[in-house]
This record gives structure tokens, sequence and C-alpha cells, in this order.
């Protein structure tokens, strides 16, 4: 979900630290949360409210990335909800 620079203007260095930043919290929050749906204990509403929470995080995080998030995570957590509650 990186942000593209201006062409011909140098990155800034601390810009792409904090951006660095939110992106590994993102991926943690991804993946602690598909390793809670994956548990038996967990019901449906349950990991469709942790799909929407991660997405909210993922806006907040990334504001305008919708699609970006549509495309890279909504998938992983619609693989794992049809497999973990036989949706298929």
């Amino acid at each position: 979900m990186r942000s593209v620079t201006i062409e011909g203007t140098a990155p800034d260095p601390a810009a792409l630290r904090e951006e660095d930043r939110r992106l590994r919290q993102l991926q943690f929050v991804v993946s602690l949360a598909l390793q809670t749906i994956a548990q038996d204990s967990v019901t449906y509403g349950e990991a469709m409210a942790m799909l929407g929470g991660t997405r909210t995080l993922a806006l907040n995080l990334f504001p305008g990335k919708e699609l970006a998030f549509d495309l890279i995570y909504r998938p992983r957590f619609q693989r794992l909800i049809a497999q973990r509650f036989r949706l298929n």
C-alpha cells in the first residue's frame, strides 16, 4: 500500500519510515485477525466483524486505499472464512 512519490523528487526518509511503520502495524493486525478467525471458538459473525475492523484500521492508516485493501487482503479473509465455516 506504499504511496507513490512525484517523479523527480527524493522521498522524505522520515515519511518513508512512518509509512513502513504503518504497513508493519497493518500486517501485524491482519496476521493476528487471520489467526484468530482460524480458531474453532470464533463465530461467523465475529469473523466478519474482524474483517470489517481490520478494513477500518487499514483505511485509517492508509486513507483512500480501499481498492488496495480489497485486492490484497479481502481475498485472504474470504478464503479463510469460507474454509473455516465450510461455505464452499
